[in-house]
């Protein structure tokens, strides 16, 4: 209502949420922002390691030296001189209501609880909200009557109308596929009469033929896509044949292929990437690793090759793939050996990956879906002259606890993304595993 006062709010904040974005205490506008005093302590348990969660733990522990040198457990302080919220770390103890007996057992995320519920008693005009992107925190802190919200800011809006890089065009019988045939290319003007999208991809069809092809920003018009064989794999279906063209475009430097299992992801970008070989120094291989119970390489026993490999096989099933398609004997299969005991061809760890320059090589990271937004870019901000970066994945396939298809770094990516004149991408859609994958992805 008019000149009703609005309830002042408070923002109490997850570990979740400052692992996944450091700097999440900056997006709450002018509200303030209170800090459990348990999550401080779970923070200083993810500061040492490579992984993205440690860097973001080292970051937030970092922003909170340099805002204050006050007691923030007795006094809010300002974030960020007077227009922004102030913050402030709260106890875990005093609270009318015990989680820890109400759940029946002791945890840190109990403790957490407890701290929201004494805040909420403490400020019983404000609202007080836990944000978290663990689900089951949210619902316990729902059961004891406290409001929760996952933490949005990086979130795709509309999953369901995800890019998808392709579009189907029907005509009547004087189309422009006869052009495309002839000329190898037409006018935009004469395909859609919506505003191109750079590196988009079309199936055009009639009532007698179909053809495939591309918008190339820089020219303006709508190119004929041919079948091309990329180290003896040829694609199967029209998205593949879009996926190959891209990834062997030497005008489009940041790629994506996004698809369910065993349409083809991950082997076509290592094939593309093999034919390519001569344009770059090295090919670079990684996926993320998702380890059990938060722990990192470090807890598998070896040197890093053999903590890595575990995790890296899918990479070296997909490799063999492609030797096979050749004889033991002959000169490509002998080739991809040579490229890998030389280095050239190389399967990595993203962790490694932080703080280098990648210059001159075609880096392809399987498995994409499991980054978060902040470490999609710290890879692509990696990229130096002459680099291709190639990510793949499934987004309805995530292995972290604290992402979804909405949040995960590679929708992030082609929701923002697309259109851009470097970049392309293509959703791949049917299943060419084998048979029997496509029946069990259809039925089971």
């Amino acid at each position: 209502m008019p000149g009703q006062k609005k309830v002042k709010k408070i923002f109490v904040l997850d570990t979740s949420v400052l692992l996944y974005d450091s700097d999440a205490v900056k997006n709450f506008e002018k509200h303030n922002i209170a800090i459990p005093i348990t999550v401080i302590e779970e923070i200083d348990s993810f500061k040492k390691g490579n992984s993205v969660t440690s860097y973001h733990a080292r970051e937030f522990i970092r922003f909170l030296d340099k805002i204050t040198d006050a007691n923030m457990i007795q006094q809010w302080i300002p974030l960020n001189g007077r227009t922004r919220g102030k913050i402030r770390v709260v106890s875990d103890e005093g609270s009318a209501k015990d989680a820890n007996q109400v759940f029946g057992s002791v945890k840190n995320d109990h403790r957490i609880l407890n701290a929201a519920m004494k805040l909420k008693e403490d400020e019983p005009g404000k609202k007080i909200t836990l944000v978290t992107k663990d689900i089951n925190l949210r619902l316990k802190a729902r059961a004891l009557n406290l409001d929760a919200e996952d933490y949005e800011t990086i979130r795709i809006k509309d999953i369901d109308h995800l890019y998808k890089g392709k579009t189907d065009l029907h005509f009547d019988a004087n189309s422009p596929i006869n052009e495309l045939y002839k000329n190898g290319k037409v006018k935009y003007s004469e395909i859609d009469s919506f505003n191109p999208v750079s590196n988009h991809y079309y199936i055009l069809k009639n009532h007698s033929g179909s053809a495939l092809g591309y918008y190339n920003p820089r020219n303006k018009n709508v190119e004929l896509v041919s079948s091309k064989n990329a180290y003896g794999i040829t694609p199967r279906n029209a998205e593949q044949t879009f996926a190959m063209h891209a990834l062997m475009n030497p005008e489009i430097l940041l790629a994506t292929i996004t698809g369910a299992a065993g349409t083809g992801k991950t082997l076509i970008a290592l094939a593309c990437a093999l034919e390519q070989r001569r344009q770059y120094r090295q090919i670079y291989l990684a996926r993320p690793i998702v380890p059990l119970s938060n722990r990192d390489l470090g807890y598998l026993p070896g040197d890093v090759k053999s903590k890595i490999d575990p995790y890296m096989q899918p990479l070296w099933d997909n490799l063999n793939i492609i030797k096979n398609q050749y004889s033991e004997s002959s000169k490509q299969y002998k080739k991809v050996d040579e490229l890998v005991q030389t280095e050239k061809l190389s399967i990595v760890p993203l962790a490694y990956i932080r703080g280098r320059s990648l210059n001159n090589v075609i880096f392809i990271i399987d498995e994409a879906q499991n980054l978060t937004p902040h470490e999609i870019k710290t890879i692509i901000t990696r990229a130096g002259e002459n680099t291709k970066i190639i990510f793949t994945g499934d987004i309805f396939q995530i292995d972290t606890p604290y992402l979804d298809a909405q949040s995960n770094g590679l929708s992030y990516l082609v929701d923002r993304m697309h259109n851009n004149d470097v970049y392309a991408h293509i959703n791949l859609e049917k299943g060419e595993r084998s048979e029997l994958a496509n029946l069990a992805s259809k039925v089971l």
